[in-house]
């Protein structure tokens, strides 16, 4: 700073005005008026507001003309209706995979093998954060899936359920899967089949074994919202890099 007497003040910002391309001042809160040649703009965006962000960078930026695009929280936790969510709180699932659909769209938006984990209001983790980035739209229109078994396809998956019922011949269906799920899950996952836990595993039927793998392959989770600017890693959209 001294070497190429450089002059540090620390103070907020209110206004920027320029004319003909050309910044003209930069007025601080105390009402000083500072002239430059050219000012770089460094504001960061909405997210982690503990840091001093608070998006007046892109009040500035629309003033001198720039385009700014709608904001939103981005890498962001997701709030889940189902309250298994908060049953599950703390629990951390690894090669999992899950997949956002956008409503009335049979192909995923996004879908990716990873980590996640429940938490009291819904899910979180990198998997979970990387999916909140493909949310340009209400999230409520969209819904996820969570596969558990993403190494093992539906015919594989049987057949290993079908060998945890055969060691197990002599059990009832609630003390069979054991092997098969974190044993947080279990309950939850019993519930959800629609199999009465009581029944003994020699008498369930290959239609609710069915029912079993494509909960398995697919839990599905319906989305109310995301988390706010207090968590978001990012922030999508802003200044318009057109």
């Amino acid at each position: 700073v001294k070497k190429y007497d450089v002059k540090l003040v620390q103070a907020t910002v209110t206004d920027i005005d320029a004319q003909n391309n050309k910044i003209q001042s930069l007025t601080l809160q105390n009402g000083q008026t500072h002239f430059f040649d050219k000012v770089i703009l460094a504001t960061g965006g909405l997210s982690y507001p503990v840091t001093g962000s608070t998006g007046d960078g892109y009040k500035f930026s629309s003033n001198l003309g720039h385009t700014v695009t709608k904001l939103r929280a981005s890498l962001v936790p997701i709030m889940i209706k189902q309250n298994f969510c908060s049953r599950l709180c703390g629990l951390s699932l690894k090669n999992v995979k899950l997949s956002l659909y956008l409503e009335g769209k049979k192909k995923p938006v996004f879908s990716e093998l990873g980590e996640m984990m429940f938490t009291d209001f819904g899910i979180t983790g990198p998997l979970v954060l990387s999916a909140s980035a493909y949310i340009d739209k209400e999230p409520e229109l969209y819904t996820l899936r969570l596969d558990l078994k993403p190494a093992l396809d539906p015919e594989q998956l049987d057949k290993r359920i079908l060998k945890d019922f055969e060691e197990a011949k002599n059990k009832q269906y609630k003390n069979s899967i054991q092997k098969l799920l974190p044993s947080k899950m279990i309950p939850i996952i019993i519930k959800l089949s629609g199999i009465d836990p009581d029944k003994q595993v020699n008498e369930i039927t290959k239609q609710e074994r069915a029912k079993l793998v494509d909960l398995l392959k697919g839990l599905p989770m319906t989305i109310i919202g995301l988390r706010g600017w207090n968590e978001a890693i990012i922030t999508k959209g802003g200044v318009s890099v057109k």
